[in-house]
């Protein structure tokens, strides 16, 4: 008997990819489309996108309620990151705790085997270690190991991920040769619930969030102009400060308790150790030792150098060469090679 999967379905077209490459392999699918905030339209179009790639492929669509859920472990705690001074990434608590660990909780009440997603990794099992390991995928621009440090051994068990050694391209044309609506759909680079991309905005009109105007100062504290609520800037940022000035300058820091951004010359970014909190060993058992590794601290940044020294509280990250604003609540994720280690949230950095 073949085994049964519920794909999580976005209405994109690497989930929809994902959904066709199963059902070439065998399995036994369904789509299943999480309803994560109230209603609008780029949420309304995902759900009927999803829903029209699984009518063309003959299997059943499910739309699941998730909001309550949603709100309570990604959009609050994305909030109240940002109102202690963090700069949080709800996409990774988003898979902590929405994406794999509800998903599989809905779909083992429903009698799936498994589930699986549209991510960019490589699952593997390494039968030495007897313990599954996840790999960057081949296409570098789409690998998405980097947000799935948080997965633990059983949800990589239970979990296929069907696009990993596929480049974006031959994504597209697989689903373009297959005549699936979602083949040229363009992808969306904003955080879902906050399409336009103004975090600040979001955060006062839609979740009440106070973040009063304040002072800009530089190194010395000497006062540089106003700032618009600290919720506003992030750690690095130059343009849209509305500060004059002899130089480019760069936010450095902030003050919660006296309400202030400190800015100053991009080289007082750059710091070479950072401290990393609630860390979750994916690849390998918790080291006992010091280990070398390559450690990305953002998204986007290639994986730098460095020594990984276990704490305890989590480990310290000493880097070969300073890094450019390591910015506490981001996840800071270590590799070896190809090989994701694990990871953990920036806590601080000197």
């Amino acid at each position: 008997m073949n085994k049964k999967v519920m794909t999580a379905m976005s209405g994109g077209v690497d989930s929809s990819a994902a959904a066709l490459l199963l059902m070439q392999q065998g399995y036994d699918i369904c789509g299943v489309t999480l309803s994560l905030f109230e209603s609008d339209q780029v949420q309304d179009t995902a759900g009927r996108d999803a829903a029209e790639v699984c009518a063309a492929l003959g299997i059943e669509h499910h739309i699941i309620d998730m909001k309550a859920q949603f709100k309570h472990d990604v959009i609050d705690r994305f909030a109240a990151g940002y109102k202690s001074g963090e700069t949080p990434n709800p996409c990774v608590e988003c898979n902590r705790n929405i994406k794999f660990s509800g998903v599989l909780y809905i779909a083992e009440k429903l009698g799936f085997d498994m589930i699986a997603t549209g991510h960019y990794v490589i699952r593997e099992y390494d039968d030495a270690a007897k313990r599954y390991i996840l790999r960057r995928a081949v296409d570098p621009q789409k690998d998405q190991s980097y947000v799935l440090y948080v997965l633990t051994q059983s949800q990589i068990e239970k979990t296929l991920f069907p696009l990993g050694g596929l480049s974006k391209s031959e994504i597209r044309a697989i689903a373009e040769a297959h005549n699936l609506s979602t083949a040229h759909k363009k992808e969306s680079q904003d955080i879902c619930f906050i399409p336009d991309g103004d975090y600040g905005k979001f955060l006062t009109e839609k979740l009440g969030v106070i973040s009063p105007g304040g002072s800009f100062v530089d190194v010395d504290g000497k006062p540089l102009g106003k700032h618009e609520g600290l919720i506003r800037y992030t750690l690095g940022q130059r343009r849209g400060l509305g500060v004059s000035a002899d130089r480019r300058l760069f936010v450095l820091s902030k003050n919660m308790a006296e309400n202030t951004i400190t800015l100053g010359d991009e080289p007082l970014l750059f710091k070479s150790k950072m401290a990393v909190r609630d860390v979750n060993w994916v690849s390998v058992a918790p080291p006992s030792a010091s280990i070398r590794a390559q450690v990305k601290a953002r998204y986007r940044q290639s994986a730098q150098p460095a020594w990984i020294h276990p704490t305890e509280k989590g480990v310290v990250v000493e880097f070969d060469a300073p890094q450019r604003a390591l910015t506490t609540g981001q996840a800071a994720v270590f590799y070896d090679g190809d090989v994701m280690l694990g990871g953990g949230t920036i806590d601080s950095a000197e």
